[in-house]
């Protein structure tokens, strides 16, 4: 679990270092979302982790569920062209939920996704230079920020600002 180095201030004369055990090779994924109220103008934050697994069709598919026990109303979905957005399981579940509409980016645009600018946010600024031991330790640190971000919801509506949509939130 190598952590995303970046500059950091330190003493002078006082290189700073980072304690990483390199005998580790495993990981957390994350799928999020962005969930924009129109009605009453707020913001939130969805966000799962699965430790020691990639994204598939089965965890987009678990992660739209549980996102339909919680959103009413028609849901538009702006997603990238990821082959997990694009699973099988995944489209045919679409294919029964007509609430449900999706409209794809380009190919290749992360300038236009606000979640990419969140999980920018989030590996570049809040968690650069962390170190974990553990993947509880990465799990933990995650969830402290996702709710860290529940509480700041300008701070959410700003990746929908900096991002290339023509979308006003």
């Amino acid at each position: 679990m190598m952590p995303v180095l970046r500059r950091t201030w330190a003493p002078c004369g006082a290189t700073p270092t980072v304690v990483v055990r390199a005998r580790s090779h495993e990981k957390v994924s994350g799928i999020g979302a962005l969930i924009v109220s129109p009605r009453r103008r707020s913001i939130t934050l969805a966000l799962a982790l699965y430790p020691r697994l990639n994204i598939r069709g089965p965890q987009v598919l678990r992660f739209l569920r549980h996102l339909a026990r919680h959103v009413r109303g028609p849901v538009v979905v702006l997603w990238d062209r990821g082959r997990s957005h694009r699973h099988r399981l995944v489209c045919t579940w679409l294919a029964t939920h007509p609430r449900w509409h999706v409209v794809w980016l380009p190919p290749y645009a992360p300038e236009l996704n606000p979640v990419e600018l969140l999980w920018g946010y989030l590996k570049h600024g809040r968690l650069a230079n962390f170190a974990p031991d553990t993947v509880d330790d990465i799990q933990t640190t995650v969830r402290r920020e996702r709710r860290r971000l529940a509480r700041h919801p300008q701070l959410l509506r700003s990746f929908f600002r900096h991002s290339a949509l023509p979308f006003r939130v």
